[in-house]
């Protein structure tokens, strides 16, 4: 078993090839990428990455401005709707996929599954977005089975609070949009991000209703889990159903909103009927950890924690020795956290309000990825250098790939090259990172050490080190016996000058890693930024002999010492 990488895409953007997007396009205007535009090539394409599962993100369906009424789907009040294609969190129905992502809008959900056997053939797991927090504020099921009853359809609205609702209420108040809309909605529900106000501002969640798991927030947030709510009875059959389509886990959205005790419930209900499943959990309340791993989560968000520092450390705003707490601090979690550099919220690596510049973040990627063995998540152009500078609409200018809008990604267009999914249509420079990637991946992979071993920090042993700066440099080593032995040294220069390392492996690594303190070989280099700046020659070492490195600026290197 090798270490889990996870690629995530947006269908939407993954197939559009419409090079003349317009800001604030229609879907007539700006057109959407297709499920049939991850055809075999993309995904055998994906899977040369090393990647383990596929993140396939806006899938179930969402309100946007696009008409399907036609189609059997009902309308919606687009003045809710956030840009021109909408928030793939704001859920039109959890028992259908979005009909902008099909070709034959009838067979939309036969697309879908198709799209699945292709990601299966390839040997890809499939995710996709559970969205248990809030739904759009006009959801209505136009797919849901025989036997299962909308949200919300049974609630007394004369209560503000029910453990029978699957909603709060806010008696004696209409909704009040902060936008220009004639949506009519009274009495006001509770809008997704916890706010409890009838007029919510144009930044909270507004086109979202909050969904009741039994907390009343309106009365001191007493739990009420007895008798089991039935928000939490319709949950179960929401992820029952995908379930039984064939995908094998799920990111759960904002899954800190939703409380612990609901996925301790239905975790093991699901896992019970499909033990493959796995569950990784949007999180940023660190105080929240062991309770959501106890819940029954495979895997946590480390946004607040690894990435946060990272990204720090990238901008010159924290010394690269903050990485040695930041994960250590963990314990035990370490191996349940998801590591990441790039996804859909946050900003694009090569953006101009990240680095500027994919190269010169190799060392915090070579970090993220080798650290522990937590999973690694890459996000669609992560790998080109995409820079998500586009001005899409809504979202603006922000570094992002917008979610919200209709539109078409440079790099994602010309990797798409007519359906064949190769590299034709990249510069050497693009070509030179994606090879970076697909070198450092195959060796996750292929590493037992780094899907298995335990995790020894060098940096405490080198802080007094004059040829180790503990600002900029950072090392560490890897180690696993099982299922075969193999120790790695890895060490990053986060300086935008070259650097001559001595790097000191202490004694008590030799035996925190059970290796016997003899004199080793420093064997083949695996990874290196430049293979030419490393030396040929194999170095000997011990706990007394520093390991001589030398990197270029915002370089790194992964040495196999032969024991």
């Amino acid at each position: 078993m090798s270490k889990m990488l996870i690629y995530q895409l947006l269908p939407r953007l993954f197939g559009n090839r419409n090079s003349n997007c317009i800001p604030h396009g229609t879907i007539e205007e700006n057109g959407v990428g297709k499920f049939a535009d991850i055809n075999l090539a993309a995904l055998t394409s994906i899977k040369h990455l090393s990647v383990t599962h596929i993140w396939l993100t806006g899938i179930l369906e969402h309100a946007s401005t696009s008409d399907y009424s036609a189609r059997g789907i009902s309308p919606i009040d687009c003045s809710l709707v956030k840009g021109k294609a909408g928030s793939p969190y704001a859920i039109m129905d959890y028992y259908d996929v979005s009909p902008d992502l099909a070709q034959d809008v009838p067979r939309r959900m036969s697309e879908f599954e198709h799209l699945v056997e292709r990601c299966h053939k390839v040997g890809l797991k499939v995710m996709i977005d559970f969205v248990p927090n809030h739904l759009f504020r006009q959801y209505a099921s136009d797919a849901k089975p025989l036997g299962i009853t909308d949200f919300g359809a049974n609630d007394d609205q004369q209560l503000d609070f029910s453990p029978s609702n699957n909603f709060y209420y806010l008696n004696g108040a209409p909704f009040v949009s902060p936008v220009r809309s004639d949506y009519q909605e009274e009495p006001a529900k509770a809008t997704g991000n916890d706010c409890f106000l009838p007029d919510p501002g144009v930044n909270d969640w507004y086109e979202t209703v909050k969904l009741n798991y039994g907390v009343d927030y309106m009365h001191g947030h007493k739990a009420h889990f007895e008798p089991i709510p039935d928000t939490w009875l319709k949950m179960l059959d929401v992820l029952s159903f995908w379930a039984d389509k064939g995908v094998d886990g799920f990111r759960c959205d904002m899954a800190e909103m939703v409380p612990a005790p609901f996925w301790a419930w239905v975790i093991p209900r699901i896992k019970s009927r499909k033990s493959h499943l796995i569950f990784i959990a949007e999180i940023y309340k660190t105080d929240y950890y062991p309770a959501y791993l106890k819940s029954g989560f495979d895997f946590l968000y480390d946004k607040v924690g690894l990435y946060d520092t990272l990204r720090a450390v990238l901008q010159g705003a924290r010394p690269a020795s903050d990485i040695s707490p930041c994960w250590q601090h963990l314990g035990n979690m370490q191996p349940a956290m998801l590591n990441f550099l790039e996804n859909h919220d946050e900003q694009r690596i090569a953006s101009d309000f990240f680095v500027g510049n994919p190269f010169k973040a190799i060392p915090a990627l070579v970090v993220s990825a080798c650290l522990n063995t937590a999973p690694f998540l890459l996000y669609a152009g992560q790998e080109f250098g995409e820079k998500g500078m586009d001005n899409e609409g809504f979202s603006g200018v922000d570094g992002r790939t917008s979610i919200f809008d209709y539109w078409s990604v440079d790099t994602l267009r010309r990797y798409h090259n007519d359906g064949l999914y190769n590299l034709e249509r990249f510069s050497d420079v693009e070509k030179k990172l994606y090879h970076l990637y697909i070198k450092l991946f195959a060796l996750l992979s292929s590493s037992p050490a780094i899907a298995f071993g335990a995790t020894h920090d060098l940096v405490y042993a080198n802080q007094n080190n004059v040829r180790f700066n503990p600002n900029k440099h950072f090392a560490f080593l890897r180690h696993s016996k099982r299922p075969k032995e193999e120790t790695l040294l890895i060490a990053v220069n986060f300086s935008d000058q070259p650097a001559d390392m001595d790097i000191h492996i202490p004694k008590h690594a030799f035996e925190h890693l059970e290796i016997q303190d003899q004199r080793l070989v420093c064997g083949r280099v695996l990874f290196c930024t430049d293979d030419e700046v490393f030396p040929k020659t194999r170095v000997l070492f011990s706990s007394t002999s520093p390991v001589p490195v030398h990197l270029l600026a915002f370089g790194a290197v992964i040495i196999d010492i032969e024991i």
